[in-house]
Formats: C-alpha cells, structure tokens, sequence
C-alpha cells in the first residue's frame, strides 16, 4: 500500500503543477500569474500603507523630496508647464475618456472580453481609488506658495493609479497579440514610461509625495490582475462548455 501511495501522489502533484502551469486550461497559466501579481502588489501596498499610517522613515524622506522637487519647480517654469499639460490629460476624466476610446475599439473588433476587463480596469480603479483615500485621509504636501492647491486626501494618488491600470492594460493587450519576445516586452517598458511620467508630474507639482504614487503603482497593478484575470477564467469557461457541449469553439479572446 505504502508503495502505491507515493506514486499515486506524485502524479497528483504533477497534475496539479501542470494544470497551474497551462496556458490553454480554464484555471491554467493566467490564474497563477494573476494570483501571484495579485499577492505581490498586495504585500507592496500594504506594507507602503502600513509604513505611511505608522510614519516610518519613509514619511521623512516624502517631506525631504516634496521639498526638493517644489523648489525646482518654481524655478523651472517651462518644465512646470510640460508637466500641467501631462497631469490634466491624466485626471479622472481624461483617463475616463482615454479608456473609453480604446474600449469602443476593442469591442468593435470583437474583443468582448478585454473590453469587460477595461470596463471593470478603469472605472472600477477609479472608485477603489476614492475609496482608499477617505480610508487612509492622508493630507497633501504643504507649501507656502503651492503650485497647485487641491483638497482631496493624497494616498494613494489617483492619477498615478489611473494611469497604471490603462497603460497596464494596453500593455497586456499589445503583449498578448505580439508574436515576437521583443514585442512582448517593448508595451510594458512604455507603460512603465508613462507610468512613471504621470507619477513625477504630481509629485512635481507639489500635489503628491513619493509614497503616494508608489503604493498607487501598486494598487493599479493589483486591480489590473484581478480584472484582466477574471475575464480571462470567464472566457476559458466558456469555451470549456462549448467543448463539452460540442459546440463550435470562439478563438480564445483573451
């Protein structure tokens, strides 16, 4: 008996990894990513909140580069400007338009779920984001001559999470239909690009402090991998019943 359990074991756990480990199975490849950003953007989060709650250290280093950023700001006005610019495209509404330009192209294309995954991304991102802030109620940096003075709560930033979810998005989606490993990476470096551009226009600005944009980084990402990998589990059950139903089988959409 012994020796027919080990065996037996063996096999279940290598069915098990293989069924993780698929990118074809309904629960496959997709659901073990998704979990396993999923956890780490959490940890990240949490751990940035946790540190911003307790005013661990790197509370002090958000006043020293507020401070640093604001005095350069005020003496560079031609960068101030190019960066107004770029923060005004980012707010809730341009992001909102932004999302509902590409979700009008995805589903006029036939992408239903990756337009169910924007759908959820975007402006579900967006009321989450509220939502932390009047959780956390963190004040915004303090200047005596602001450049922008604003009296919503500053954790985690809502521009820099937005962004993070739609150029996510938009680099899941270019990276899923790339056909080369260059492909595949170039979409995530230039979400990343503008990422971290939407994330210094507001602390350039004076609006937002380090940690704030981090842990929204965070957020967003986590957001984008319970969307993009609920949608993606909807679309492998359903061609799983068809198969079992013997019905013709859609293309995998996402």
């Amino acid at each position: 008996m012994p020796n027919e359990i080990l065996p037996r074991l063996s096999r279940r756990i290598h069915d098990t990894l293989a069924a993780r480990f698929s990118p074809e199975g309904q629960y496959g490849l997709h659901l073990t990513a998704g979990v396993a950003m999923l956890l780490l953007a959490t940890a990240i989060f949490a751990h940035m909140a946790g540190a911003v709650v307790a005013g661990a250290p790197i509370t002090q280093l958000d006043v020293e580069v507020a401070n640093w950023l604001h005095a350069h700001a005020r003496a560079n006005g031609a960068l101030r400007q190019v960066l107004l610019a770029i923060t005004h495209v980012h707010s809730t509404p341009g992001i909102l338009v932004l999302a509902l330009a590409a979700g009008i192209w995805l589903y006029r294309r036939g992408h239903r779920y990756w337009t169910l995954a924007l759908v959820a991304s975007v402006p579900g991102g967006q009321i989450l984001n509220v939502l932390l802030k009047h959780s956390f109620e963190r004040a915004r940096p303090h200047f005596a001559e602001p450049l922008l003075e604003l009296s919503t709560y500053s954790f985690p930033s809502g521009h820099a999470m937005g962004a993070t979810v739609l150029y996510g998005f938009l680099a899941c989606y270019a990276a899923r239909h790339a056909r080369s490993w260059w492909g595949r990476v170039l979409p995530f470096a230039l979400a990343l690009a503008m990422v971290a551009t939407v994330a210094f226009s507001r602390m350039y600005l004076g609006v937002h402090y380090l940690s704030d944009v981090l842990a929204a980084a965070a957020e967003g990402c986590g957001w984008l991998a319970i969307c993009i990998t609920g949608a993606a589990t909807l679309s492998r059950r359903r061609r799983a019943r068809e198969r079992r139903a013997g019905e013709p089988v859609e293309p995998q959409d996402i």
